[in-house]
């Protein structure tokens, strides 16, 4: 179209706004509001995905962690209320019968579901602590970001040795943590037996299992101190990426039940808790917020044209002599419709740029204020740009779709009656 390359035109439309401050001003607020909701709202709702995400970096969330507990029904001559186990035997039956588990992390512990903290001892200090037996996968479960030191290895788990990973509060209590004292190779007393210092982890805040009063050995070793045979406290089932995990936790106690001879009907013998399922929720969640983000902003977005609409049928109407002027000086109808139909691009454009950057300003800000802080997950709340620019385009198209109203009716007016009109 020619008459966007005309200064005259665009000189018309500069004075048609200029005009009218006011209703122009007050025009551009509505769709200006939408694009600012739509590229706020979008980016909050990244900005917790991505804090989730942060929070559970480093954490299997496809897991399914599951204990043993008390049967509730009598079966095969087992009478009712027996306790009951898990083996490590079990970590060769639960991944050849069930395809989809990927790996199995056994652990026990003291300090933890219900169960008494161990007591620690250093240089006269005391103090009570949660102490875990692990194997060296379980630091794939949840991986600790160590700050002195190592996690457990192989080696440890087969010399049933005495070293041990602490938490950060306990190496502030007991070590010069002001001036970064190196625990390594320095001992702890654990239950009237020294340990080891190996590593030393440090837990971010609202994330992983563990906490900083936590302490880690090996497997071995704990299960010596406590003379619990090959007796485990828990497991943490990790599943493979395609698997479902309700599937699976069924099918794992399903497997154990036969095992251990007891009712398939009886719900107690075994717990379990699905974060796997649970994860899933959350972000169906989030991605319900998105979706929900997109409609809240896209209908704002859809009010606000349709009231820069209305605007102009009043504009058109206020200068119907203006319009009865140019078409008797030979102005073509085309060229009076293209006036109002490039009005009201340039506004609903104009509008939606300046929500766009306020919308961005408000993420930066937002950002600034939440960096760094660990306990509320959100992290660098950011947009896609496709959805932004699909949304801007959606948002022209519609101007000039509902900008034809008054285009047409402007067209309509006949040079003879605008020039009587007053």
């Amino acid at each position: 179209m020619n008459i966007i390359f005309k200064i005259d035109t665009w000189q018309e439309i500069y004075y048609s706004l200029k005009n009218n401050k006011l209703r122009t001003f007050l025009t551009m607020i509505g769709v200006g509001w939408g694009m600012f909701l739509f590229v706020a709202l979008l980016g909050a709702a990244k900005g917790m995905e991505n804090g989730f995400d942060k929070t559970f970096s480093g954490f299997a969330t496809n897991s399914i962690f599951l204990w043993a507990q008390n049967t509730s029904i009598p079966y095969d001559g087992f009478p009712k209320g027996r306790k009951m186990d898990l083996h490590l035997s079990d970590l060769d039956l639960l991944p050849k019968k069930i395809q989809q588990i990927d790996y199995i992390s056994p652990q026990s512990s003291r300090g933890n579901f219900g169960t008494p903290g161990e007591a620690f001892s250093r240089n006269g200090k005391n103090a009570t602590y949660t102490l875990t037996g692990d194997f060296p996968i379980g630091n794939k479960i949840s991986e600790k970001k160590l700050i002195f030191g190592r996690y457990l290895n192989d080696a440890d788990i087969s010399g049933n040795k005495n070293v041990i990973v602490i938490g950060e509060e306990i190496y502030k209590n007991f070590f010069d943590a002001k001036k970064n004292e190196n625990p390594i190779g320095k001992s702890v007393n654990v239950k009237g037996i020294f340990f080891n210092v190996i590593g030393v982890f440090r837990v971010k805040k609202g994330g992983g299992m563990e906490n900083d009063q936590s302490s880690f050995i090996p497997f071995t070793t704990f299960s010596k101190m406590y003379n619990n045979g090959d007796k485990v406290g828990f497991f943490a089932i990790v599943s493979k990426p395609d698997a479902d995990l309700t599937v699976v936790e069924d099918q794992v106690k399903a497997e154990l039940k036969k095992k251990y001879n007891v009712s398939p009907e009886d719900t107690n013998a075994f717990g379990s808790f699905n974060l796997g399922k649970m994860f899933l929720k959350l972000t169906g969640f989030l991605s319900g917020m998105q979706l929900l983000t997109i409609t809240v902003g896209t209908l704002t977005i859809l009010a606000g044209v349709i009231a820069i609409s209305n605007i102009l049928l009043i504009t058109v109407k206020e200068r119907t002599k203006e319009i009865g002027i140019r078409r008797a000086l030979g102005a073509k109808p085309a060229e009076v419709r293209n006036q109002i139909l490039l009005e009201s691009v340039v506004i609903t454009l104009s509008s939606g740029i300046l929500g766009f950057m306020c919308g961005i300003f408000l993420l930066m800000i937002l950002d600034l204020v939440t960096r760094g802080q660990d306990s509320f997950p959100f992290y660098n709340p950011t947009v896609n740009y496709g959805q932004v620019f699909g949304a801007m385009a959606i948002m022209v198209i519609l101007g000039l779709i509902i900008g034809m109203i008054p285009a047409q009716r402007a067209v309509k007016i006949r040079p003879i009656e605008a020039l009587r009109s007053e």
